[in-house]
């Protein structure tokens, strides 16, 4: 008899140190996993799209530098051509700053590494033609060199960079996938290790219970109990740790994040489909290529089967007239689908829709360019697509993209708050498991304490 109450103690204390170790390195992993989240995926993603967005920003106001410049300054629309200069600069210190970032998350990945070694390259023949191209655009009679050194840069950009930093934006959000996927696959293995050992801890305490009961005459053994209840708790502890991690880990990937970077990728289509606007009325040799890239990215964003400029208007509005009618009624695709399919927090439909309102409205702004453009109002034109007073062109985008700002900002804030709450569930909930797991070994060797001694 002595020697079963020893085996079932050791087996007891085994199981509950194997449970405790086996939730120390599934917390230690989940921290792990939260951090590299925080600190490594998610930013080298969004420093991808941020890029992306940066080079379509700076390409479009060099265009709209040189469309408000006038001639050697002369007719220059000051406010627009002051904007211009300013978000230039802007968007010329986050391409480095974001290169810089990009090549510190590049590093153990050759392809990347050569990605972001090419885009740094590119980006410097970049400058330097827009450069050229600002430098003859300031002289009198100077235009027609501004605009080949432009087109240039623009093909440069359409060519090679805009590829690569889509490139980087696949590379690193496939990369967090993949880390996503293997951290909810080791806390599925864990939960269930977790739940296997518990189930084998408690089966030795009720088999101890059991066994001194029938041995010792007595109905129930406190220390035992006691031991058997703090194991019970441990368990259901160390499972809530898993699950809630797992179950963070979810939403912060795919309900906020895939959304962060659909919109992040809508917003860097958004600059580079405004450019192509400001590049219609810049270059009349390359009009109907810059109308067609036009449609193409609008399509990108709210693509809509066999429509042209001229019909895309009135089939938004049927199709989004649908989708209001029946949320799950989306006859478009795109990033804006991609978003309207995944809404999940508070406020985020709301605020997702405005987004395409807004967008419908530029989309309209457009036309009336073109429609000016075609009725011979080139200078009319200009002004209305270059302008930030109420109701021009560029205030109207001012306000697509601060509504498509609100959306982003939701799903940011809700990723911020998972990687929170994750971390918290870990913080909070290991530390009592383990301690409930050192509580049940103490209770059951003080229960079986007094019946070993009788044996002395």
């Amino acid at each position: 008899m002595p020697a079963r109450l020893r085996l079932l103690r050791a087996a007891t204390v085994l199981l509950a140190t194997a449970l405790a170790v086996l939730l120390l390195v599934a917390g230690l992993g989940a921290l792990g996993t939260w951090s590299g989240v925080a600190g490594r995926d998610a930013p080298r993603t969004t420093s991808a799209a941020d890029l992306d967005l940066a080079l379509n920003d700076m390409d479009a106001q060099a265009a709209n530098i040189l469309l408000s410049g006038g001639d050697a300054g002369k007719g220059r629309l000051e406010t627009p051509y002051t904007k211009a200069v300013g978000f230039y600069g802007d968007a010329r210190k986050e391409i480095g700053h974001d290169l810089r970032t990009l090549a510190v998350a590049a590093q153990g990945s050759a392809v990347d590494e050569r990605t972001v070694e090419s885009l740094t390259d590119g980006f410097a023949e970049y400058q330097e033609l827009i450069g050229r191209a600002l430098e003859n655009d300031g002289r009198r009679g100077g235009r027609a060199a501004a605009l080949a050194d432009y087109r240039r840069a623009t093909d440069l950009l359409r060519t090679q960079l805009l590829p690569a930093a889509g490139t980087l934006v696949s590379s690193n959000d496939a990369a967090f996938e993949v880390e996503y996927t293997s951290a909810r696959s080791n806390l599925s293995a864990q939960l269930a290790a977790v739940l296997a050992l518990g189930v084998l801890l408690l089966t030795v305490l009720g088999v101890l219970q059991w066994y001194l009961a029938r041995s010792f005459r007595r109905v129930l053994n406190p220390g035992v109990l006691a031991a058997t209840v703090c194991a019970l708790l441990a368990v259901i502890l160390g499972g809530q740790l898993l699950s809630a991690s797992a179950g963070h880990l979810r939403v912060a990937r795919h309900d906020a994040f895939d959304s962060v970077v659909a919109l992040s990728r809508a917003r860097a289509i958004a600059y580079d489909a405004n450019a192509d606007e400001s590049r219609y009325l810049l270059d009349p040799q390359r009009r109907e290529q810059y109308a067609a890239a036009f449609l193409a990215k609008s399509q990108q964003l709210y693509g809509l089967k066999g429509v042209t400029l001229s019909t895309y208007d009135s089939e938004l509005a049927t199709t989004w007239q649908a989708y209001e009618s029946d949320h799950r009624d989306l006859r478009f695709t795109g990033e804006f689908r991609r978003e309207l399919a995944n809404i999940t927090f508070p406020g985020e439909r709301a605020a997702a829709e405005q987004t395409v309102r807004a967008y419908a409205v530029y989309q309209r702004d457009d036309r009336r360019v073109r429609a000016l453009l075609v009725a011979g109002r080139e200078q009319e034109a200009v002004e209305f697509c270059m302008g930030w007073e109420p109701g021009t062109s560029n205030a109207h985008f001012g306000a697509w993209m601060t509504a498509l700002d609100r959306v982003t900002a939701i799903n940011r804030a809700h990723f911020t708050s998972s990687v929170g709450a994750g971390r918290s569930a870990v913080g909070g909930l290991l530390p009592w498991a383990g301690g409930l797991l050192c509580a049940a070994m103490v209770f059951a060797g003080l229960g079986l304490r007094p019946r070993l001694a009788e044996f002395r």
